[in-house]
């Protein structure tokens, strides 16, 4: 009974990590993964007024956004020819479920093998931040049905659960993972230059996606606004849970949602 008593104790207090073994490190982040996961997917049982409020700025922002929508596409492919196809590829490949989910698991590898903490916190926060914005997406997809540009339809065409892959536009995949990565591992660093080289490599997949005529400036922005969201979500949940060892950082990034008559977006304040 001690022991378990101590292995529990050991588990929550990250001082103690070192001293544990592979496997029970690896019980460790299972458990908080799922945990984040739960507290995610089960927060809007617990929203107020201004949380609603917010809801709502971001429904009505990206509705107001469609305005764009034709005119960001007619940039885009105007600039196809001319973008290098190196990063266009490394966006698709980057965005891609299958080769997004082998990278977060040889990050969680390296990390859960040499019992580096900061890099196990950092692949269970990427982990259970994209199981929920997958979860969301999946949804959103066949329930919206949006027509993608690639469609010729007009984008205002919803035909919600057309098994058909040119109608599922909203939100976008790529975006929501590449953003939740980015975001994920950009928290990590408190320097505002590696902060903003990271979200530029992580910007690049929404960008390929336009580029190859399949998804609205509005399907990207949405999706982005998801994942900062669920991100930070999960990475409160974990810092309050004391799961990790959290050092306490002088000043954040404060993401808020922008939009007036010239200016719509995310805009991170540092």
């Amino acid at each position: 009974m001690s022991v378990q008593l101590t292995t529990a104790q050991s588990l929550d207090n990250p001082q103690h990590q070192d001293s544990l073994t592979v496997w029970q490190l690896a019980k460790h982040d299972f458990r908080y993964t799922l945990k984040g996961v739960g507290h995610s997917l089960t927060r809007p049982l617990h929203w107020k007024g201004k949380d609603f409020a917010k809801l709502g700025i971001l429904v009505a922002g990206t509705a107001t956004l469609t305005l764009a929508d034709n005119p960001t596409r007619d940039f885009f492919q105007n600039q196809r020819e001319d973008f290098p196809k190196v990063i266009r590829d490394f966006g698709w490949y980057f965005g891609s479920p299958q080769n997004y989910f082998m990278a977060n698991a040889g990050l969680y590898g390296f990390g859960l093998l040499t019992k580096n903490e900061k890099v196990r916190k950092t692949s269970v926060l990427i982990i259970s931040s994209s199981i929920t914005t997958g979860l969301i997406q999946t949804f959103s997809k066949n329930a919206f049905g949006r027509a993608r540009p690639s469609s010729g339809e007009d984008h205002l065409e919803f035909r919600p659960y057309a098994n058909d892959a040119e109608f599922r536009s909203f939100p976008s995949g790529h975006t929501i993972l590449s953003i939740t990565m980015a975001h994920a591992i950009a928290k990590q660093f408190d320097n505002p230059w590696v902060k903003a080289g990271i979200y530029t490599i992580g910007s690049i997949p929404p960008i390929s996606r336009m580029l190859d005529n399949a998804h609205w400036v509005t399907d990207i922005v949405f999706s982005a606004a998801v994942s900062i969201i669920v991100v930070d979500c999960i990475d409160k949940f974990l810092y309050n849970e004391e799961a990790y060892d959290y050092p306490k950082k002088k000043k954040q990034i404060s993401w808020n949602l922008r939009f007036s008559p010239n200016q719509i977006g995310i805009v991170g304040s540092f």
